[in-house]
């Protein structure tokens, strides 16, 4: 397999995709390209064809370099302790890379990474009670759950906030927009104003994820929720 240098290693899928997440926490995905990922690594965009055939296949790699890292948390408390931080480091993980959650977001790309995840994830759930065709819906909705909400943080909540305005700032502009509309035609949006813009994003994660878990309950019995 031909290397632009014989002096570098031989490039691997596993380089590559590393290369592709450096890219992208620099430039974001709007900015990832196979020329520059082959400029990370040192090589001619040619060279990445004999490991991918496009970009597409770049992004697999790439979300499960993205997924490195990632820590389960201890078996410690019961299911539904473990579920719940299960959720919230997902979370702060997407958090932490640039326009992570617009790469893992509906990709089913199995790499080394996602999958020992998902192991752990499965085995915990059956060993909760929860049956095997539950268990693997409650990855599936847990993990959509997770990525949809991270990319609503990592997109700009208005055209304010992308023009570089702070996100509290495009929320208290629109708790004023809601204040603002007559009461008798939306009586609902003007008094909930407050209560639709003042809860931060943790607080609204910690609401959904607590919710999931009240309706996953009900597939366990009685003695197991």
């Amino acid at each position: 397999m031909p290397n632009d240098d014989d002096t570098q290693p031989p490039l691997t899928r596993e380089a590559l995709g590393l290369a592709a997440l450096q890219v992208l926490e620099r430039e974001g995905l709007a900015g990832l390209s196979m020329r520059k990922v082959a400029t990370e690594v040192g090589v001619k965009a040619a060279s990445l064809y004999w490991h991918v055939r496009n970009k597409e296949e770049l992004l697999d790699l790439l979300n499960d370099a993205i997924m490195a890292g990632a820590e389960a948390p201890p078996r410690v408390g019961d299911w539904r302790s473990q579920l719940r931080e299960y959720c919230h480091r997902h979370r702060r993980h997407l958090l932490d890379r640039r326009d992570a959650a617009k790469v893992v977001a509906g990709r089913l790309a199995p790499g080394p990474n996602l999958l020992r995840l998902q192991e752990d994830q499965l085995d915990r759930l059956r060993e909760a009670g929860f049956s095997d065709a539950d268990a693997a819906m409650v990855t599936y909705l847990l993990g959509t759950y997770v990525q949809g909400f991270v990319l609503q943080e990592q997109s700009p909540l208005s055209a304010s906030e992308a023009m570089g305005a702070s996100r509290r700032e495009a929320v208290d502009a629109a708790a004023d927009q809601l204040r603002a509309l007559p009461p008798e035609e939306f009586p609902n949006l003007t008094a909930l104003a407050g209560d639709l813009t003042e809860p931060d994003m943790e607080t609204r994660f910690a609401f959904g994820v607590e919710r999931i878990l009240d309706g996953l309950a009900a597939l366990l019995p009685a003695e197991k929720r």
